[in-house]
């Protein structure tokens, strides 16, 4: 898996998302410090509407990014997202007001929203070979894994000596560590990307239009909300489960979080190798299908009114959450990959970044509102139905046998066109081979 570092470039994007991440990291802790110091009591109501405006941010801005990202330079766009959310964090400690809290919190993930997509289209351009970026792909999953763990042990360890307001100090430095890695990378060049009629509104939803037309990304919505509904159920409900269901220390609260990461971790490594032998609408089924039996098993546990075992197994349970998820997000840039043309990966990737958060600001607050109203019961039940049903839906939507790259010529197109990057001329028109896609030159080859 590690070979892919090899390559120059993406070493240095991928110690860009590593600081990037370990600063974020730190945030998170801090954040949460200057809640309590500024609402007392209400500071889980501010990270609540925190979350939510995160999730906002992110539904809202990515589109309008993938729109405008092929007419701005990718680094820059990049850089300048890094350095926007380094002042942003340098910001955080001086606030004195909630709404204010609201207002960075709203420039940072706005910030995050223009980084991430760019930077995820990027990497098949870097690394075409399919195989370099299955590993690409599994490097990430641990990265984004590997944060939710190390970032909470190094907070708690600088807090032993410093004021939680420095931590704002090592997110500042993380962006702007990201800035200069990616300022250091020698980038590809884009594709041309093809003119969209209707303007920017158009360019913004040309990205979901596309989701909506392809089989397989019209799955990819269903499999992450899916995702959505357990990652809300740990993330929202592991407190609950560990102070209240279970009343156990405050340290446990980590320990269970870590069972959840340790179980995505283990997948991540795993997954380049079986990628290599099982198709992708294999592996993300079979995982969307794991977590509504994981919801089946985490109800049980939930209704049993005690018994020494539940702690174990709620452990259990995380760590299958973890690796489920993790069966269906680590493939997830590949779909997106094989299902638009280079022309058209920010605007894709822009809209799975923007509708897979979608799907979060849903199931956020579900988890919670049920957890806290009606239940932990309840809150398993309607979730573990809205991964049931979700997954039942991907199954439906994803053709089993999907048609292999096709060698086709085109006639109607204009030398220069974007689409005919790596075409040979032939007698009448242009020649090339890739995978089915969705396009307008491609009305009777979509699939």
């Amino acid at each position: 898996m590690l070979s892919v570092l090899r390559n120059r470039t993406y070493r240095r994007l991928f110690g860009a998302q590593l600081v990037a991440l370990t600063g974020t990291g730190l945030a998170t802790v801090a954040l949460g410090l200057l809640a309590y110091d500024i609402a007392g009591a209400r500071a889980g109501s501010v990270l609540g509407t925190a979350l939510a405006i995160k999730m906002v941010a992110y539904v809202g801005i990515a589109p309008l990014v993938g729109a405008l990202a092929d007419r701005l330079p990718r680094r820059a766009l990049m850089i300048g997202s890094d350095l926007v959310r380094a002042a942003v964090a340098l910001s955080l400690p001086f606030v004195g007001e909630v709404w204010q809290v609201y207002v960075l919190i709203f420039a940072l993930q706005a910030a995050s929203a223009a980084f991430t997509p760019t930077f995820q289209a990027v990497i098949p351009e870097l690394l075409p070979e399919e195989r370099d970026y299955t590993r690409a792909l599994s490097l990430s999953r641990l990265a984004y894994d590997l944060e939710s763990l190390f970032s909470p042990a190094l907070a708690a360890a600088l807090l032993t000596f410093l004021s939680y307001d420095r931590l704002f100090l090592g997110t500042v430095g993380g962006f702007l560590a990201s800035a200069v890695l990616v300022a250091a990378a020698a980038l590809p060049k884009p594709a041309p990307a093809r003119r969209e009629p209707g303007g920017v509104y158009a360019r913004a939803t040309a990205g979901s239009r596309l989701f909506l037309a392809v089989p397989r990304l019209r799955a990819l919505l269903c499999l992450n909300l899916a995702v959505a509904a357990a990652s809300a159920m740990v993330t929202v409900n592991t407190v609950v489960y560990v102070r209240g269901h279970l009343a156990r220390g405050a340290g446990d609260v980590a320990f269970a979080l870590g069972a959840y990461g340790a179980g995505s971790m283990a997948v991540a490594l795993a997954l380049p190798r079986v990628l290599a032998r099982v198709s992708d609408r294999t592996v993300m089924l079979r995982g969307a299908a794991a977590l509504s039996l994981v919801f089946g098993a985490l109800g049980v546990l939930t209704s049993s009114a005690g018994g020494g075992w539940r702690w174990p197994a709620l452990l259990v349970a995380w760590a299958a959450f973890g690796a489920a998820c993790s069966m269906v997000l680590t493939p997830t840039g590949r779909v997106v990959r094989r299902s638009a043309l280079p022309e058209e990966r920010s605007r894709a990737f822009a809209a799975q970044f923007s509708l897979s958060h979608a799907c979060w600001l849903l199931t956020y607050p579900l988890a919670g509102w049920l957890g806290a109203t009606a239940g932990l019961v309840a809150a398993v039940i309607a979730l573990g139905l809205i991964a049931a049903g979700a997954a039942l839906a991907a199954a439906r939507l994803w053709p089993a046998v999907e048609p292999d790259p096709a060698e086709h010529v085109h006639t109607g197109l204009e030398p220069g066109h974007p689409h005919l990057a790596g075409a040979s001329r032939v007698t009448g028109g242009f020649r090339h081979r890739h995978c089915p896609v969705h396009h307008e030159p491609h009305t009777a080859f979509a699939g």
